[in-house]
């Protein structure tokens, strides 16, 4: 019989709300799982255990005496430390917030304990998220469950690795670039990107560009829709929150797949895509194109998006990390200096030219689900790395101009601000995991969330497709 952190969130969700779980059990089965494999991947980087089993208890009694319970009520949650936990340390993964400890919590997480989350762990991250290779000054690297050698992917590599080797049942995550895609890709689980202002974003350097978003990671799409449930909240210190809230389902029900007309996009027509990565692409949709009632080929037009992105994600950089690069630059990595200085050198008509590509960009893309439902497209362009290589230099012998370029295949689709999720698709040509992107216009997340949920069930009955998963035992023997 499996260990109750083996469980699902809804299926553990379940048994609590029967009384047939006890949130201190699974707790206590969330830290064993921890202490076997943690020493391995490096993926939990503040564990507050004492302090979860005390919440665990008060859970267990308030399901004894009968209270309403909310949604993750019992549940172990790990946080990515870009997320402030009142009383519990927050580092952003920076050398200047090495001993910081917050007395606020960040509004998701709010959301998280007043829906019965225990905030178990802190999950690690780059410094302040730049970089899809999860490592930092403070905690150092994050190893890859499926061989801790190799990278895990970034920003949300911590959180994708924990939910992965089963030490917690959920973790949050945000996503700009491919924050949290990339790590769900390389690490096998699922992650959702909504919408901007679906989980509502109060700390972004500049409000106005809502690029970077929050959401969930789960082993699969209904535990993420949990997560995502207890997330949402309309709150107008985002100023893209919404009533789109309001369109989530209570519980996802799937949809005739049989139905959809289906785009299929290898490279987006835009970003470099390894090889061997393209003829995987091609293998894994082969596989299942036929669940669908028309496919065809075919890219958006995202003509600019390399430059626009650079650009506008350089505004962010700056705002946030102009006066730490004057005052702080010693304690500083590189992803995070080479941004801000990056942004420093681009002017006004710059950043108008960027702001103006992006909006014809979204516009475009809108209309390319004029004549298809769904886009599917890879997550990642290349297989897992070795994390110390800090990112991917050239791809099939060309060399890549920036550390981010190896990411359009993700940050590309960011700019088009559309709702996706990440689903594992078995493994790739070298026995990594693979995943690929469902991809909806804004606004869509319900049914991006419903197309994956069905489309999660058909992969899983192929062993092409199915979810990959660690094996726990050789961590838990390299974690000793």
């Amino acid at each position: 019989m499996s260990k109750p952190c083996d469980l699902s969130a809804l299926e553990a969700r379940r048994l609590i709300g029967r009384k047939a779980l006890s949130p201190v059990e699974l707790t206590k089965s969330c830290i064993e799982r921890i202490e076997q494999v943690n020493g391995a991947l490096n993926a939990i980087t503040t564990l507050d255990g004492d302090t979860a089993l005390s919440v665990a208890k008060d859970a267990e009694q308030a399901v004894m005496n009968g209270d309403a319970l909310g949604l993750l009520h019992g549940l172990p949650i790990g946080i990515k430390d870009l997320q402030a936990t009142k009383g519990l340390r927050t580092t952003w993964g920076s050398l200047l917030y090495e001993n910081h400890v917050p007395d606020y919590d960040d509004s998701v997480v709010a959301n998280v304990r007043a829906e019965g989350g225990i905030i178990l762990a802190k999950t690690n991250t780059p410094e302040f998220g730049a970089g899809a290779n999860t490592t930092n000054k403070v905690f150092g690297a994050t190893g890859n469950p499926f061989d801790p050698d190799k990278t895990c992917g970034g920003s949300s590599g911590g959180s994708a690795v924990a939910v992965a080797s089963n030490m917690v049942p959920l973790a949050t995550g945000s996503d700009h670039g491919g924050s949290l895609r990339t790590p769900a890709t390389f690490c096998g689980v699922v992650g959702f990107r909504p919408s901007p202002g679906l989980v509502p974003r109060t700390t972004r350097p500049v409000s106005l560009l809502p690029m970077p978003v929050l959401g969930p990671m789960a082993r699969s799409v209904e535990d993420a829709h949990l997560l995502l449930r207890a997330q949402l909240e309309l709150d107008k210190d985002d100023p893209f929150s919404s009533d789109d809230v309001l369109r989530i389902p209570d519980a996802l029900r799937g949809v005739d797949l049989g139905t959809l007309k289906v785009a299929f996009s290898a490279d987006l027509g835009c970003a470099p895509l390894d090889n061997d990565i393209r003829k995987v692409f091609e293998r894994k949709k082969s596989a299942f194109s036929r669940l669908f009632a028309e496919t065809h080929d075919r890219d958006p037009d995202l003509s600019g998006v390399h430059e626009a992105f650079e650009i506008l994600r350089a505004v962010q950089f700056v705002a946030a990390h102009k006066e730490r690069l004057e005052k702080h630059r010693d304690r500083l990595g590189p992803n995070v200096i080479d941004n801000t200085e990056r942004g420093l050198k681009y002017s006004l008509p710059d950043v108008a030219w960027a702001h103006k590509t992006q909006t014809g960009l979204y516009t475009r893309f809108r209309a390319f689900f004029d004549d298809a439902d769904i886009l599917i497209c890879p997550a990642a362009a290349v297989s897992p790395f070795p994390h110390a290589q800090l990112f991917v230099e050239e791809i099939n012998g060309e060399k890549m101009p920036g550390y981010m370029r190896w990411l359009a295949i993700t940050y590309a689709l960011t700019m088009a601000l559309p709702a996706i999720c990440c689903l594992p698709c078995g493994v790739d040509h070298l026995g990594m995991p693979f995943g690929i992107q469902v991809v909806g216009p804004i606004g869509s997340d319900a049914f991006v969330l419903e197309v994956a949920y069905a489309l999660e069930q058909a992969l899983a009955g192929n062993p092409e497709t199915a979810r990959p998963a660690p094996d726990l035992k050789a961590l838990q023997k390299a974690s000793s």
